[in-house]
């Protein structure tokens, strides 16, 4: 995770930043600052006025043009790219990224000499045995969870005897291989900062949902190691669970927003009650993963039916459920380089694989770089109470444009000519259609999209494209939007202004002046409700048009894998069903009636009679 990631990008341009307070602006907002600034009491999604109010010696600059960021983090990945053997490096967003180094740790465990731990050995390549570095393997480099003493008695676990440090597959063995693989990372983040110029913080484990977490605990510019046991089979104690469990349900990633509150509000059996000085989501009622893991009311097949249904992802409950209890089997994603050519892509299985990649890669672009932050809309707050009056009413997220046309493209390998070599080929072939509107839906995860994308949308267009069953033999396969139309939206730069909150505030401003008949009729309180989750990170939307692998001028966005082969905000949608309900029929057609039409439609029968 790289430390402060945009104001660092900024202060490798110009070093002399580095000792000033400075803050990234996009919109009205700070979206982050260096920790110069932090220290003067500057902080994340701060209003620019207020940071210069509380420092007026700031610094800001203005991040709305993501391309520099983007290329940096580019730069870092591939620069990281090149010490992992399996090749599984995983970016997620700019400025974090996984890293598998199994195979690695495991070839170095085999490689250390158990009498001299104290001058081993890293080897970083199989090939190369000078190519590597010393390291201490008698402790872990960085930080631990729990904390450990600075002594080699106090860095090894006890009792453990070399067998089992070695050959058992226990908490000793993994101990080993938790201190190998940190003094890794403390290597990879000095070479980071030697040659690319950026600090960072790392977490160590074996799973990503704890390397993620876990590597929150000492910013900036550390690392941090949670040490076994993991499994309560082993021992009485689980340093697992204990470290998830002071977590809030909704700091875990992979439970988005919208599903944590579903969980709070479960668990509780009413709505969880926000906080009013809301920061995108901040709640007054915690609930923590222990809450949920412990409750006799919460399992697999509860949050099924919680958080299953239309749409969401096959197994919810049980992947939910294995977060909550620190089980995380996900992979890292192997790395594509825009480099390197595929043999051939020729069978449905590869094809469908390499779509749905190409999805959530263009799916989360799009997301990132076409939509905004609404934070002009502001909670309504009971005087009285102090309370949220609707608590649906949360900053948005809201599309600056809208793509509205999906381009699938391919490129054939060609035929050998006569002499056995073969043309480059040059030539590809297109299919377009309208862009699915449901890939609108910010309330779903780019996953879930992704999936019904591929199925729904893109494998007919494929096969229009080609129609054989087999024998492609593709070299390229492109996925893009295009045709972007702007939408209104409380943006600066967005086209025209969204009007809908002034409906929102328009019941608590007139509120004094309602007029209550008591003898009216009973209307259903069944009113058009919206909802929407909330993301602390996303909030700029630029338009990309500087990517390297666009089709034409008007490819904004495009996903390409080259065989030459990169919680959450929403804008509020309402769907069919939340649609209020007609309470009235009519007594003598059976017809459902608004109740401001009964009378006309009384009239109406008798004149029929008359």
């Amino acid at each position: 995770d790289y430390d402060c990631f945009y104001a660092a990008v900024f202060e490798k341009e110009d070093p002399a930043l580095r000792l000033l307070p400075l803050a990234v602006q996009q919109k009205h907002i700070i979206v982050t600052c260096n920790y110069v600034a932090r220290r003067h009491g500057l902080y994340k999604l701060q209003k620019v006025t207020e940071a210069r109010q509380k420092c007026p010696d700031v610094v800001v600059v203005l991040g709305e043009d993501l391309n520099r960021f983007r290329n940096a983090s580019k730069e870092n990945y591939n620069f990281l790219r090149r010490f992992a053997w399996s090749g599984q490096v995983e970016r997620l967003g700019f400025d974090e990224v996984f890293i598998d180094v199994t195979d690695m740790v495991d070839y170095n465990l085999g490689m250390i000499n158990p009498n001299a731990l104290h001058s081993s050995f890293f080897h970083l390549s199989r090939h190369d045995p000078t190519s590597g570095f010393e390291y201490d393997g008698r402790r872990i480099a960085g930080h631990t969870v729990p904390e450990l003493g600075h002594t080699a008695a106090d860095a090894a676990p006890a009792p453990a005897s070399i067998d089992e440090m070695f050959f058992d597959r226990g908490p000793a063995s993994l101990y080993m291989r938790l201190m190998i693989g940190s003094h890794l990372a403390q290597y990879l983040r000095h070479q980071l900062e030697q040659h690319q110029g950026y600090t960072s913080t790392v977490g160590i484990s074996t799973s990503k949902l704890i390397s993620k977490l876990i590597g929150n605990v000492n910013k900036p510019k550390g690392q941090t190691t949670l040490l076994p046991p993991y499994s309560s089979l082993e021992t009485d104690e689980n340093n697992v669970t204990k470290f998830l469990d002071s977590h809030d349900i909704g700091q875990l990633p992979g439970i988005g927003f919208r599903s944590a509150q579903r969980i709070r509000n479960y668990l509780l059996g009413r709505p969880a009650a926000f906080g009013a000085a809301l920061v995108h989501g901040g709640i007054k009622e915690r609930m923590t993963v222990r809450d949920v893991r412990l409750s006799s009311n919460m399992g697999i097949e509860p949050l099924e039916r919680l958080l299953g249904g239309s749409g969401a992802p096959k197994g919810i409950g049980a992947k939910i459920w294995g977060l909550v209890n620190g089980v995380d089997n996900s992979e890292v994603s192997k790395a594509r380089d825009v480099e390197n050519s595929y043999i051939k892509l020729d069978t449905m299985t590869a094809v469908k694989t390499e779509l749905l990649v190409l999805s959530q890669n263009l799916l989360s672009r799009v997301r990132e770089d076409l939509s905004c932050v609404d934070n002009s809309d502001e909670a309504v707050v009971d005087d009285a109470s102090g309370e949220v009056e609707d608590s649906s009413r949360l900053p948005t997220r809201q599309w600056l444009a809208c793509p509205r046309t999906l381009r699938l493209s391919t490129r054939p390998r060609q035929q050998l000519n006569p002499d056995r070599t073969r043309s480059r080929p040059f030539n590809r072939i297109s299919r377009s259609c309208d862009m699915p509107s449901s890939l609108l839906d910010l309330s779903k995860s780019t996953e879930e999209l992704s999936q019904s994308l591929v199925q729904e949308t893109l494998i007919p267009l494929f096969h229009k494209l080609h129609p054989e069953k087999s024998g492609w033999n593709l070299t390229l396969m492109n996925l893009c939007v295009t045709n972007m139309s702007s939408t209104a939206a409380s943006c600066s730069n967005s086209a025209g202004r969204d009007i809908s909150k002034m409906f929102r505030r328009q019941k608590h401003i007139l509120k004094e002046w309602d007029v209550k008949d008591d003898k009216g009729p009973n209307f259903s309180s069944k009113g058009v409700r919206a909802s929407g989750k909330h993301n602390e990170d996303a909030l700029e939307a630029r338009v990309d048009t500087t990517t390297g692998h666009e089709v034409g001028p008007d490819a904004l966005y495009t996903s390409q894998t080259l065989v030459e082969k990169s919680e959450d905000e929403e804008i509020i949608w309402q769907s069919d069903d939340d649609i209020p309900d007609l309470d009235h029929r009519c007594g003598i057609c059976g017809l459902p009636v608004p109740y401001f039409a009964v009378t006309a439609h009384d009239q109406f029968h008798n004149s029929l009679k008359g």
